[in-house]
């Protein structure tokens, strides 16, 4: 394995356990007391938001159930909280083999995932109310495939 297999590896780890847990991916880069922060602001938000009975709510389809249980004063720290996490982690992996524009992804994600939460309990598709879990995590996703349209468009035109 090339030395820039290994290093593809390690960023890819980081990024799964940083969406497993925010902090871990901080661990594994060795960076133990920013580490604890966000593991610790991710359990202060996740427990004052409700936010792990709201996920199991929605799992089962209890989207009402899941609107009345969660916080949303608390609920909207946690997309920006999940992608910071999550694209430090990366970072300081990739070292100084940075691609870049590399943030705006996560931005993306972070932006459009708070505004998941802002409209959750209004937002409705195709008469579906997809409720605070789903529609922050669909506009996530959305959020990542603006991101890296506008990471490579912006690389191109880079100079370096």
């Amino acid at each position: 394995m090339t030395g820039k297999d290994q290093l593809n590896d390690k960023r890819i780890e980081v990024v799964l356990w940083s969406f497993a847990f925010p902090g871990l991916g901080q661990f594994l880069n060795r960076q133990y007391f920013k580490g604890v922060i966000l593991l610790a602001l991710e359990f202060l938000v996740n427990v004052k938001s409700n936010l792990n009975l709201a996920i199991v709510f929605s799992f089962r389809g209890d989207v009402a159930a899941s609107m009345t249980t969660v916080d949303f004063q608390w609920l909207m720290f946690y997309p920006c909280l999940f992608t910071y996490a999550v694209w430090d982690a990366y970072r300081d992996a990739a070292g100084e083999r940075r691609r870049p524009f590399a943030y705006l992804p996560l931005v993306f994600a972070a932006y459009l995932g708070t505004i998941g939460v802002i409209y959750s309990a209004s937002f409705e598709f195709m008469g579906t109310l997809l409720g605070p879990i789903w529609l922050p995590i669909i506009l996530m996703v959305i959020g990542v495939g603006l991101g890296l349209t506008f990471m490579f468009l912006l690389a191109e035109k880079s100079p370096v």
